[in-house]
């Protein structure tokens, strides 16, 4: 959300749905979401099955590797935005990558991700205890607010609550993980895993976009959904 002065409804030649019932904004939500997720999980998942079954696991996290960078690479090239993401997709398998060349060990290939997941869960607790909750760095992606609107006390107990909450997503997909990591073959693993997440994940959203939909609303603030499906929030003249 972006908040402006006025109504983003006087901008010429655009289509805003204005105050969007919570389920337009789930949907608006996925709209920029879902691609983020498919280029930094989907495909290199994807990826990293089909070549783990026709080859070997090198070769399988060399595919993975390949495509993180090349994504990335792609959006630098093209100066575009690099999705927080996909940043924190391809740093996961590049330290993934190094630890295993040093050990040379599968299963801790695997743990590796279960255990920065865990260590991602303790970030998130942690930085509301330090004061800079880090979901209004991800919220960027998606719904950039304005510093005033920010400094909100409703929007700062919003950004902990939120932070919070995707510390426990955090902990649930770790859980989830670890004991399909223990108790299916490898080749089931990796679908499974991937499926378990992202289902965590999208409850994590939607309760993410409840939350913050009702906190707007109390806070005063108009919302509107661009046709992108891009998410704005903004306060009227006499707002």
């Amino acid at each position: 959300m972006s908040a402006t002065a006025v109504s983003p409804l006087e901008a010429p030649d655009a289509a805003w749905r204005m105050n969007p019932s919570k389920v337009s904004v789930v949907r608006a939500v996925g709209r920029r979401m879902v691609p983020y997720l498919i280029e930094a999980t989907l495909i290199p998942t994807a990826l990293f099955y089909v070549v783990l079954v026709t080859s070997e696991l090198k070769w399988a996290i060399v595919a993975a590797l390949a495509w993180t960078y090349a994504a990335i690479g792609r959006r630098i090239v093209t100066a575009r935005p690099i999705p927080g993401l996909l940043v924190l997709a391809t740093l996961g398998i590049t330290v993934r990558t190094v630890i295993y060349l040093l050990s040379g060990n599968d299963f801790v290939y695997f743990l590796q991700p279960i255990m920065r997941t865990i260590a991602t869960a303790a970030a998130f607790a942690l930085s509301v205890c330090l004061g800079r909750p880090l979901i209004a760095r991800f919220a960027a992606d998606f719904c950039p607010l304005s510093p005033a609107v920010q400094i909100r006390p409703g929007i700062v107990q919003l950004f902990r609550r939120l932070t919070f909450l995707w510390a426990g997503v955090n902990a649930g997909a770790a859980a989830a993980t670890l004991t399909l990591l223990l108790t299916v073959p490898v080749a089931v693993f990796v679908g499974t895993a991937t499926v378990s997440s992202w289902l965590i994940t999208c409850s994590g959203v939607v309760l993410t976009v409840s939350d913050s939909v009702r906190t707007a609303r109390s806070e005063g603030l108009h919302t509107a959904v661009a046709p992108n499906g891009r998410l704005h929030a903004y306060v009227t003249p006499s707002g």
